[in-house]
C-alpha cells in the first residue's frame, strides 16, 4: 500500500485514487517529464525536468549551479502527469481529462559516489532505453558539474482517470449532444540526424526502432521480490 498521510490522502474524487505501489511505478514508467516544486529565496518555483527511478527513489539531475537543486534540507513536491485524452460531456461543467498522475513528497537526498552513475543510468535509460551503453559515459569533469538528487517514494499519491462522461444518465442526456472520450496518443517520429553528423552513421536500432511507438505506454507488470509491479 502507498503511504496514507495528510498530504497524500485522497479527499476529492476518491474513486480515482490508487494505493497499490505498482500503480505508482506504472505512472513513472509512462511519464517522461516531472515537475519539481521547491521554495527558492522564499518564493515558489516549479521546474520541469526529465527523471529516472527505481523501486525506492525518483532521480532528478541538473547543474551544480541550479538553485532548484540546491535545497536539501526541506520538503519538495515532485509531480508526474500523463495526459491520455479528453472527457467531453454534454455540459461543460462535466468535462474532464483522462490522465495518470503521481505526487511525491519528501526531502531529497544528494546522490554521491558510485550511486551517481546508477542514478544517471536509470535516468538515461528511462527516456532513451539502450542509450547508456551506446553513447559516451560522463567524464569526471562532467560528473563534478552535475548534481543528482534522489527523492524517496515513501510518501506518494496516485490518481488515474480513465472513465466516461458522468452525465449520461442525467437530465442533460436528453439534449441530443454528443459525448464521449477523445483519446490522445503521442508517438515517436522518425529520428532526425544532426546536420554535422558524418556520412554513413545511421541511427542505432534502439533509437530508430521507436518510430511510431507510443511515447506514454502503459507499463508492463513484472514480478520483483514476490510483488507485481511496473518496471523501467
Amino acid at each position: 500500500m502507498l503511504s496514507n498521510t495528510p498530504r497524500t490522502r485522497h479527499r476529492r474524487i476518491k474513486e480515482n485514487g490508487r494505493t497499490d505501489p505498482a500503480d505508482l511505478q506504472a505512472v513513472l514508467a509512462a511519464g517522461l517529464v516531472a515537475h519539481l516544486g521547491v521554495i527558492v529565496d522564499g518564493h515558489p518555483m516549479v521546474v520541469p525536468t526529465v527523471y529516472g527511478y527505481d523501486h525506492e527513489r525518483i532521480f532528478l539531475h541538473g547543474s551544480v549551479a541550479s538553485r532548484s537543486l540546491a535545497t536539501l534540507d526541506r520538503d519538495v513536491c515532485v509531480t508526474v502527469t500523463v495526459l491520455d485524452g479528453l472527457i467531453l460531456a454534454r455540459s461543460v461543467f462535466e468535462h474532464g481529462i483522462s490522465y495518470r498522475s503521481a505526487m511525491i513528497y519528501g526531502v531529497p537526498q544528494l546522490v554521491s559516489g558510485d550511486d551517481i552513475l546508477n542514478g544517471l543510468r536509470r535516468l538515461t535509460e528511462h527516456v532513451a532505453p539502450g542509450q547508456w551503453d551506446y553513447a559516451r559515459r560522463p567524464s569526471k569533469k562532467e560528473l563534478a558539474a552535475t548534481r543528482l538528487l534522489a527523492l524517496p517514494l515513501t510518501e506518494a499519491s496516485v490518481k488515474i482517470s480513465d472513465g466516461d462522461p458522468s452525465d449520461g444518465d442525467g437530465p442533460d442526456a436528453a439534449l441530443g449532444i454528443w459525448a464521449g472520450r477523445l483519446p490522445l496518443v503521442a508517438t515517436w517520429a522518425a529520428p532526425v540526424p544532426d546536420p554535422l553528423l558524418a556520412d554513413g552513421i545511421e541511427a542505432p536500432a534502439h533509437i530508430a526502432g521507436r518510430t511510431g511507438a507510443n511515447a506514454h505506454p502503459a507499463a508492463p507488470a513484472v514480478r520483483i521480490a514476490g510483488q507485481e509491479t511496473g518496471t523501467t
